[in-house]
């Protein structure tokens, strides 16, 4: 999931030795126009050292070029073929597209439905890309309870709260307990107790499919309509053991920022025509999606399932978000056949993707963008069904920029290592997944001529430690291949 917090270290430090070198080099500027015991001033003379060189800014990033030459279906074939028969990848099945002509170049068994780990995060983001403006925020509200000495915190459906003293919690930009304290200790007096109303979310706060250790493992949270950095009880450390209860800890939490007694918490419903009095919002959703997927969070993945069930009228559960995802990609023009979703982070081994609609969602995603005046009447159900490369910007474009960067950031920070994948270091952005009984990686690259390829490579019933470096090798294969 999250990027080490030695690798941020070693950020830090490019950016000091950075300034490091700038003042060096002042220095030695200094030195050599005033040192005072120069033969030149001994002499009479003084010594003006010229200006220094104009420095241009240079661009870091650049479109891919539009005429890079064409990938053969032969020679991206013969390239691979070495790869793909690694019998650490399991039962292996894969699909490579073109981006620029949204033609399949490449398959393996695309249309298998398998176990895809949290490259199911991809649906996630591509349906909320869909359905959901990118400003939107979540809501935590406090309300009247029932009994004067009663307030109601009621969830609705942000798991980036943080009681942080210095409000810098897990989560980038997450509201802060400490405004909502505020706002109710302004207007509110009297209280001695706070109910907890997590109503929001009906069902069971885990599905199939996922095992509960995982919670003291800290990999998530029961997913609940209100939580504490994620339910982390070390809100500052990515796999941090779980709270079993984020919801009433919440709660907790806020009577212990109001002074009260943490045992006058309880579960609770806001009355009907309960009066507000503190709220705090979350981050826009595109910053969000681009935290669940670089740090592949599967709580925020299964939060914002519950947005975009919500604003396709379903249920705000597992299987109403599921479904949500699903009717999303298939009014989109995608083929969902194979498809099926217990959950939108991927945790559940009874998901199944076949990676023909991953690669299908991530070649839309990558298709050129025209210039605005020639996409007037297109949609995207038009662009899915050419192949991606219609008269219409796709709305999952942002997309791509969600996804973890091969050996620089995320989960993907520590990937890319060996001397067979190095060379996709810095080229391959794509989203991990990762099970004891599946590993996958869905995303795209850069071609040694140029093209921009995209891929889903999906590996089951191999161990991780086995699959990820021989995924790794193939999608630095696709960075080394012009194959024409």
């Amino acid at each position: 999931m999250g990027e080490p917090a030695a690798r941020r270290r070693r950020h830090i430090w490019i950016g000091v030795g950075a300034g490091l070198v700038v003042v060096l080099a002042a220095a030695a500027v200094v030195l050599v126009t005033v040192k005072p015991w120069t033969e030149e001033f001994r002499h009479g003379g003084l010594r003006i050292a010229a200006p220094p060189a104009s420095i241009e800014p240079a661009a870091q990033v650049v479109p891919a070029p539009p005429n890079a030459p064409e990938p053969s279906r032969q020679g991206l074939a013969a390239a691979l073929a070495p790869v793909v028969s690694n019998p650490d990848l399991g039962a292996f099945s894969g699909s490579v597209t073109d981006a620029e002509t949204g033609e399949v170049l490449w398959s393996d068994d695309p249309d298998k439905p398998v176990i895809p780990a949290s490259t199911a995060k991809v649906l996630t983001a591509a349906a909320a890309l869909l359905v959901l403006p990118p400003d939107r925020r979540v809501t935590t509200r406090v309300v009247t309870g029932a009994n004067p000495n009663e307030l109601v915190l009621v969830g609705g459906g942000d798991p980036t709260l943080t009681a942080q003293p210095d409000g810098k919690g897990y989560y980038p930009n997450g509201p802060r307990l400490s405004d909502l304290s505020a706002q109710v200790r302004a207007a509110s007096h009297g209280i001695d107790t706070i109910l907890v109303d997590t109503s929001l979310y009906p069902g069971p706060t885990w599905p199939a499919g996922w095992d509960p250790i995982d919670i003291a493992g800290g990999s998530w949270a029961p997913i609940e309509s209100v939580m504490i950095d994620g339910g982390r009880l070390d809100p500052l450390v990515e796999y941090s053991s779980r709270t079993p209860t984020p919801a009433l800890d919440a709660g907790r939490r806020l009577a212990a920022e109001l002074g009260l007694d943490p045992a006058r918490v309880r579960a609770g419903r806001a009355p009907a025509g309960a009066t507000e009095i503190a709220r705090v919002q979350s981050a826009p959703l595109r910053d969000r999606l681009r935290d669940m997927m670089v740090h592949s969070d599967d709580v925020l993945a299964e939060t914002i399932g519950r947005e975009i069930a919500a604003a396709t009228g379903a249920e705000q559960s597992f299987a109403g978000a599921a479904a949500a995802t699903k009717t999303a990609l298939d009014a989109a023009g995608f083929d969902t056949t194979g498809l099926t979703l217990l959950d939108n982070s991927g945790l559940s081994t009874d998901d199944r993707i076949p990676a023909r609609l991953l690669d299908r969602v991530l070649a839309v995603a990558a298709a050129p963008q025209p210039d605005a005046g020639d996409r007037a009447g297109g949609t995207l159900t038009s662009a899915v069904n050419s192949g991606g490369s219609a008269d219409l910007g796709s709305p999952l474009a942002p997309l791509l920029d969600y996804l973890p960067v091969a050996g620089g950031s995320g989960s993907l920070a520590e990937r890319f290592v060996s001397p067979f994948a190095r060379s996709g270091a810095g080229w391959v952005r794509a989203k991990t997944g990762t099970l004891s009984v599946s590993s996958a990686l869905a995303g795209y690259v850069l071609d040694s001529d140029g093209r921009v390829l995209t891929f889903a490579l999906m590996s089951n019933d191999r161990p991780p430690e086995a699959s990820r470096p021989a995924l790794d090798v193939i999608a630095a294969t696709l960075r080394n291949c012009g194959c024409r």
